[in-house]
């Protein structure tokens, strides 16, 4: 969801462990198998399994693809782009995030500045020596084709409407809004009626998942305290940015009831997702760093207990994404990339 790509341009990146499978695994990954690098360049995200486990759609600024910032390409599970360029699905111009399928595997939904402006839109990196995350007024949300064909706007609120993802149950789609003066979920009908709020605390709530029953969401949250961090939340958010360095993990019904934090690690918790179970969640976390990285997967049970280490990379791995079927995991990593800045995508079977 509203992607870490931009912080691999500021990290100073090291050497990785001996690999135990062509660089692609590393020791101590054992509910990795069969890893398959699936890009070889430029900042590749959040590959999602369409609903049948055939597709993936995924996010890239691969210069060598035609793209000058984030568009959304198509790719079967099948499929390698080392050789070839994968199919665009999204118009091209302006810049785009949080791409997901729709429930009848022919349509996909994201997040996109268009039509605000056919150009890339201006991404800071810091402000005042802190790391920030433009939050683009311009995005709003849109389905389109397998042929890159828009077919429905979702969201025609001014502001912020990104970071949207469907429901397994094909029902309804979470999404983050500014449009209350915060940064909240909101849940509608995949057809974009019937919006309603799901969170009301002041922070920045996103990239938010249903559970495999639909009956619940995970997601990120920063959740300022102190008069010096409301200030500056509130003073950065006017300025259409948000500082993601102190995010921690919340779980809630569907309707935004039962709210829970179920982290408390420190640092940046984020791009969570649903075991295949309901009863736990993958993320990607630096909260064992000493400098803000490396970042490393981990799994821990809904309830907050039982934090487990997933991945052992000296870098980068984040957006881990089971298929529906639970026997595979997608997520994208600096591994394999010959020490450059490049972060792939890659596939593996999940062994338990």
């Amino acid at each position: 969801m509203k992607n870490i790509l931009p912080l691999l341009l500021i990290l100073v990146l090291t050497g990785c462990k001996k690999n135990l499978n062509s660089n692609l695994i590393y020791e101590g990954e054992k509910y990795f198998k069969n890893v398959k690098q699936i890009t070889f360049g430029g900042d590749n995200a959040e590959a999602y399994w369409s609903f049948d486990d055939k597709n993936l759609v995924f996010q890239s600024n691969y210069n060598e693809w035609g793209v000058e910032c984030d568009q959304m390409f198509l790719m079967s599970v099948d499929e390698s782009f080392e050789l070839n360029t994968p199919k665009i699905l999204s118009t091209g111009d302006g810049r785009t995030t949080c791409s997901y399928f729709m429930p009848d595997n022919k349509h996909i939904l994201y997040a996109s500045t268009h039509e605000d402006n056919i150009l890339c839109p201006e991404t800071p990196l810091r402000v005042n020596g802190n790391y920030v995350w433009p939050i683009y007024d311009s995005y709003d949300i849109y389905i389109s084709d397998l042929e890159g064909n828009i077919v429905t706007k979702l969201t025609n609120e001014k502001g912020y409407d990104a970071e949207a993802t469907v429901s397994p149950k094909g029902d309804k789609i979470v999404f983050t809004s500014d449009r209350s003066g915060d940064l909240e979920l909101y849940t509608m009908n995949i057809d974009g009626s019937d919006v309603k709020q799901v969170t009301n605390e002041l922070g920045y709530d996103g990239g938010a998942f249903f559970s495999p029953d639909g009956s619940k969401l995970i997601f990120r949250a920063s959740r300022p305290k102190s008069k010096e961090e409301i200030e500056e939340y509130k003073r950065l958010l006017s300025e259409g940015l948000v500082k993601p360095t102190e995010m921690e993990l919340f779980i809630c019904d569907s309707d935004g009831s039962n709210l829970k934090q179920i982290t408390f690690l420190g640092n940046a918790n984020w791009s969570p997702f649903f075991h295949p179970s309901g009863k736990k969640v993958i993320f990607s976390s630096n909260f064992e760093a000493v400098l803000g990285f490396p970042f490393n997967l981990y799994m821990i049970d809904i309830d907050g207990k039982n934090l487990e280490r997933i991945s052992f990379s000296d870098s980068f791995d984040a957006f881990p994404v089971f298929s529906n079927d639970g026997k595979k995991i997608a997520f994208s990593s600096n591994r394999n990339n010959g020490g450059t800045r490049e972060t792939n995508l890659f596939i593996a079977d999940w062994v338990e």
